[in-house]
């Protein structure tokens, strides 16, 4: 199981190849998380045992990309929520990723500590739901790169996200409306989500 279920801090992977930047990442985290650095994606994969909870991967590294490394911890079956932080601009190649959120370079310590924050929140709900989220994730991450034309791959993204959302009308309410606005960074908008108070549902 992963940290956050042991009596220790969760466990945060930062990989990056600049290694002032990910010794950076860790100094913001390290007062809350247990922090592990790797500045390259086959030390990453060293670190990567199924105790960490989130991954934070840069998406452009020599010799093994983020991307590659995604991969790899997906096939090993290692399950924790993982956040590329990246200075490579999202396109529509995002949307087949096993990744739960985006960030583009530069990021501040704040936003560093939300998505942690918020990935750690998604952990607690179910497979399904948690697609939804990361779906969520990246079509506000496309769109808030412009890139919100009607491609293949995001109409296939926002049917999917549809999809999930009848499915999930019906076991919205065993989570409360505050569990809900933890596991979202931001609302894509308001079309994408409505939490359980707000469809005037109750627990």
């Amino acid at each position: 199981m992963a940290g956050t279920d042991s009596d220790g801090p969760p466990v945060v992977l930062v990989a990056d190849d600049e290694a002032e930047l990910a010794e950076l990442y860790a100094h913001w985290l390290t007062d809350e998380y247990e922090v592990r650095v790797a500045t390259g994606g086959e030390e990453a994969l060293e670190l990567a045992t199924d105790d960490v909870d989130v991954a934070l991967l840069d998406r452009r590294m020599p010799m093994m990309t983020g991307d590659e490394v995604l991969a790899a911890l997906r096939e090993r079956g290692i399950n924790c929520r993982v956040a590329m932080i990246t200075a490579v601009e999202p396109d529509v190649d995002i949307v087949d990723m096993p990744f739960d959120d985006y960030l583009v370079k530069p990021v501040t310590r704040e936003e560093l500590h939300s998505v942690v924050s918020v990935l750690l929140s998604r952990a607690a709900f179910d497979s399904r739901t948690q697609e939804f989220f990361a779906l969520a994730s990246k079509k506000a991450t496309l769109e808030s790169a412009q890139k919100d034309e009607p491609t293949t791959e995001y109409k296939r993204l926002t049917e999917r996200m549809e999809q999930l959302r009848s499915e999930l009308d019906e076991t919205l309410t065993e989570y409360s409306n505050d569990d809900f606005e933890a596991a979202f960074r931001e609302l894509p908008d308001e079309e994408t989500f409505e939490s359980p108070e707000s469809t005037g549902s109750t627990e």
